[in-house]
């Protein structure tokens, strides 16, 4: 089988739980550093799928790898070659399919509940799953593309989730292990003070205490949801 391309734009927001899933199941799989100067491949048909990690950045920003990236997604989409996003990854994937990324009404940082849509596509990815806490870092959000099934609500963010075919885009992180989530309240300390108004926004304390009760059912959604998307690798 091909690799998987796992694109990581931030040193701190790397592949997480995906890794460990894809060993587990040995699924070959290769970190393009974006972060650290990688260069952007110009066609996908080299990998059997696509995976685009979170990040600071806005997918609107002016920044030369984005054009790039977006012309790899479409290019993955016109072969059928699966795509998968998370956060930043999903607001990519929404703005090569024609979807825009524009400011979420809130800033959400922390443990949420999100919402899983009534309809038979959102049943093939979740199953009988009705609601789950969800792991939040984000200002921005995605529209879903023509053709994009909704998958995830939240309260405070209408588009946490939808699937084109095989192709799977989140506003949401799954990925999050204990380490990731330690790091990102180290460094990200500054930004959860800043946006302590927000309705949306735990507290550092808050996120990390509830990490031994939230964890185990997120690391079961994540499960769930890469078994679906692996399915449509291309060999």
């Amino acid at each position: 089988m091909k690799s998987i391309a796992i694109f990581r734009h931030a040193k701190t927001e790397g592949p997480g739980y995906l890794a460990e899933f894809l060993d587990q199941k040995k699924i070959p799989w290769e970190l393009i550093r974006i972060d650290a100067g990688d260069a952007v491949p110009q066609y996908s048909s080299a990998y059997s799928g696509l995976v685009f990690m979170g990040g600071p950045m806005s997918a609107n920003d002016g920044l030369p790898w984005i054009a790039l990236a977006l012309a790899l997604i479409r290019d993955a989409y016109a072969k059928d070659i699966p795509l998968l996003g998370h956060c930043l990854g999903g607001q990519l994937i929404s703005k090569a399919l024609g979807g825009v990324v524009s400011r979420n009404p809130v800033k959400e940082i922390g443990w949420g509940e999100v919402r899983v849509s009534d309809n038979n596509i959102a049943r093939d990815w979740f199953c009988d799953i009705k609601n789950f806490q969800a792991f939040h870092w984000h200002g921005e959000t995605f529209s879903m593309p023509r053709g994009a099934i909704h998958l995830l609500s939240s309260t405070y963010c209408a588009n946490q989730a939808y699937a084109i075919g095989k192709h799977l885009a989140l506003q949401c992180h799954i990925e999050m292990t204990p380490e990731m989530i330690n790091t990102w309240c180290e460094v990200g300390a500054d930004e959860v003070e800043a946006s302590r108004t927000s309705p949306a926004v735990q507290s550092v304390i808050e996120i990390q205490r509830r990490m031994e009760t939230e964890l185990p059912q997120l690391k079961s959604i994540a499960n769930r949801l890469y078994n679906q998307w692996v399915k449509g690798l291309s060999v």
